[in-house]
């Protein structure tokens, strides 16, 4: 709302300065002693011509335009266009008659106070024409972000029932067993949820989304406890805490390992490394599957894959480098972005 009010402004400040211009240009560019004369023509009367061609530029431009230029009236278009222009001979004439009769016997002066007000529609329906393209441009624009939007929103607000259905078994177990590392795990499960529902609004710090990566992980391992091997180096808070990243970005990458290279491998490992160099992030995930589709798939595989390929395409466009390399046993990712 505030850059359409801002761009209002700039646009309405332009045609004040433009025709400002215009009005005062004999003022400017000649002098008292000729009169102010705009080659033969009296620089008063070119003034008075000017508001007549804004009369011309704003009429079509705001009422003829809008109104008539469409597949219902265009039939009245070029007839209202006519009277427009045409109804600015008489006016001009009758103001050279009435205060610049020595204009009206200068015949060769004619094609500069009449040519005019053909020019200015012209350049008014070139300014519409424009403006149509601009809005269309714009609109499109809106449109392809408010469904980035959207789709964004939906991908952050998505939690896995089968994860938090498993994670909250867990609980009820450590909770039998009073285990001294239930608490810890309902604050871990409840700063996720935190993080995922209020602080994905917009952009968040790179070592926020790495808290929130070490808090799933922890989960998923106090699921599996020892029977998956994790292995997890994150770049420490000084190296992330000066950039920023598109929130729950990197997450489809662990989850899919975690979705796919366990439970079905003898001895399931998963390495998980983010590093920052010079404004670039590498993440890098690898795990081990079973390379049977009936073992290790189901009907949502390669889901959360693909919506973030798309999410690194609209968001990160020409800044991003993802590698998938599947060379069974291992599937192997790494994406290369550059941070801001």
């Amino acid at each position: 709302m505030e850059k359409n009010i801002s761009v209002k402004r700039i646009t309405i400040a332009l045609h004040i300065l433009i025709w400002g211009v215009i009005l005062l240009l004999p003022y400017i560019v000649s002098n008292a002693s000729s009169g102010y004369r705009m080659g033969s023509l009296p620089g008063l009367f070119f003034s008075i011509s000017g508001i007549i061609h804004m009369a011309i530029f704003y009429i079509h431009a705001f009422v003829l335009y809008p109104r008539l230029w469409n597949r219902r009236y265009w039939w009245l278009y070029l007839p209202a266009v006519a009277i427009l222009v045409g109804c600015s001979f008489p006016l001009k004439y009758a103001i050279m008659a009435h205060w610049f009769p020595g204009v009206v016997h200068d015949v060769a002066a004619y094609k500069f106070v009449f040519g005019p007000s053909v020019g200015i529609y012209f350049i008014s329906l070139i300014y519409c024409r424009v403006a149509d393209m601009l809005r269309a441009e714009r609109r499109q624009k809106e449109q392809q972000a408010e469904q980035l939007s959207s789709e964004l929103k939906f991908l952050r607000s998505q939690v896995s029932p089968h994860f938090l259905f498993n994670v909250l078994t867990n609980l009820v177990s450590l909770a039998r067993k009073r285990s001294d590392q239930l608490e810890p795990a309902l604050i871990r499960l409840s700063d996720l949820m935190r993080y995922m529902l209020y602080d994905t609004g917009k952009k968040v710090l790179l070592s926020q989304e790495i808290l929130y990566l070490n808090s799933y992980i922890a989960l998923q391992q106090l699921r599996f406890g020892s029977e998956v091997a994790v292995n997890v180096e994150m770049a420490g808070s000084e190296a992330a805490r000066n950039y920023t990243i598109e929130p729950m970005l990197l997450i489809p990458f662990v989850e899919n390992a975690f979705k796919h290279g366990t439970g079905y491998t003898p001895h399931p490992a998963i390495d998980i490394r983010l590093a920052v160099k010079e404004d670039v992030l590498i993440f890098d995930v690898m795990n081990e599957y079973d390379n049977d589709p009936d073992a290790s798939k189901d009907g949502n595989s390669g889901i959360g894959l693909a919506n973030v390929k798309t999410r690194l395409q609209l968001l990160y466009p020409h800044r991003h480098q993802l590698q998938i390399r599947d060379e069974p046993p291992l599937f192997h990712i790494t994406l290369t972005l550059t941070l801001s």
